[in-house]
């Protein structure tokens, strides 16, 4: 019964996990660009996308914050909204952030948080993975090394979590990088 228990644990953190990894690719893609119609004019990027803008700064830096006070759902919650106002801004402010070149000093930055990022997500696949492993190791065994393994699965997959956290962050300073523009 403790193990079955751990199991399910295990697999919801595991299907959170590739939730939020979801999210954080949907705010990097692009959205395509739509053909003009004469009836209906594109949106123009205004205040009101600015305070979005600066809302959802303020809640990746909160999250970051979270994260590092180890508040890991609370940092999962802050993260999934500041994703989707960013996909929010990419959606309504893909044409004016297209226009927009980056200057040298940001695109190394960029380039840095996408290295970051995927070494982060690396290291989290590997931690689920190696729990993947205990936890099959802890089914297989009997009392004590059982509990062992299961132990060592959860604190495993606990810091895969945060491993995809920190991915997730890296990835949303990119779009933050990247609208800027509309704080100005």
């Amino acid at each position: 019964m403790r193990l079955s228990r751990l199991c399910r644990i295990v697999l919801g953190m595991l299907m959170v996990q590739g939730l939020l990894l979801a999210g954080a690719g949907l705010a990097q893609t692009q959205a395509p660009p739509q053909p003009r119609s004469s009836a209906a004019s594109p949106a123009k990027c205004g205040p009101d996308h600015a305070i979005l803008y600066k809302r959802a700064v303020g809640l990746l830096d909160k999250a970051e914050k979270k994260l590092a006070a180890k508040y890991t759902a609370e940092a999962k919650s802050l993260l999934k909204e500041a994703n989707s106002l960013f996909t929010i801004l990419v959606k309504e402010c893909g044409p004016d952030q297209k226009t927009r070149t980056l200057t040298p000093q940001e695109e190394q930055q960029e380039t840095v948080n996408k290295k970051l990022a995927a070494d982060e997500t690396a290291q989290a696949e590997r931690l689920e993975k190696s729990a993947a492993e205990k936890l099959k190791k802890a089914e297989a065994a009997q009392g004590d090394l059982g509990a062992k393994y299961a132990r060592e699965a959860k604190a495993e997959n606990e810091q895969a979590q945060v491993r995809h956290l920190k991915s997730g962050i890296y990835s949303l300073r990119n779009q933050q990088m990247i609208f800027r523009f509309l704080a100005r």
